[in-house]
């Protein structure tokens, strides 16, 4: 075989990889975890696996600029990196193929609190949340922004309020009420 051919065979086994962990985590998930800022397991993938995704999937959106999967994926590799500015950018060009993705949009949303930009935090939290009002991910880091960034105790009571409406049980919830409970026996802390 030709050294390219095998080069070729080698991307699309692992474009069809990409592509298989796409399509799983795009069906049955049921908005069952809390926040795309939560941990990651601890059986996290090295560094280096990311840069060599990263290095094959900027080689896919190079051939098919069109590809909206292989930009979401590869702001994902550079979201799970810390590359915060190099997710938002890819982000950006998925939204601009498909602006309607309430999941691109929270993860946009979590690189853009990173950075420090909390107002378009907010606002890609809340157009996710406008176009898929059962998105509790994005009222969770909705929460989560006016709590801790902007100390709007107010505001982050109603995204909270709001979560807890759509997923009152787990681990995020419980959080969700302890941060409920002091934010409104300590209003004065707040704006």
């Amino acid at each position: 075989m030709k050294k390219e051919t095998l080069f070729f065979v080698g991307v699309a086994l692992v474009v069809g990889l990409l592509v298989g962990i796409i399509v799983g985590n795009k069906g049955g998930d049921s908005g069952s975890s809390t926040s795309s800022s939560a941990a990651p397991p601890s059986a996290q993938a090295p560094v280096a696996n990311y840069d060599q995704n990263i290095k094959m999937l900027k080689g896919v959106v190079e051939q098919e600029p069109e590809n909206r999967n292989a930009w979401v994926q590869l702001g994902n590799n550079y979201f799970d990196s810390n590359r915060f500015i190099e997710a938002v950018e890819a982000y950006d060009k998925a939204l601009a193929l498909e602006g309607n993705d309430p999941n691109v949009l929270t993860d946009q949303g979590i690189m853009f609190k990173n950075l420090g930009w909390f107002d378009r935090a907010v606002e890609n939290f809340t157009k996710a949340n406008q176009i898929n009002p059962s998105h509790p991910q994005s009222l969770f880091n909705l929460g989560l922004v006016y709590r801790y960034d902007l100390k709007d105790f107010p505001k982050a009571i109603e995204a909270w309020e709001k979560f807890l409406q759509l997923s009152p049980s787990g681990q995020a919830a419980d959080q969700v009420r302890a941060e409920l409970e002091f934010m409104k026996s300590h209003p004065a802390t707040g704006n």
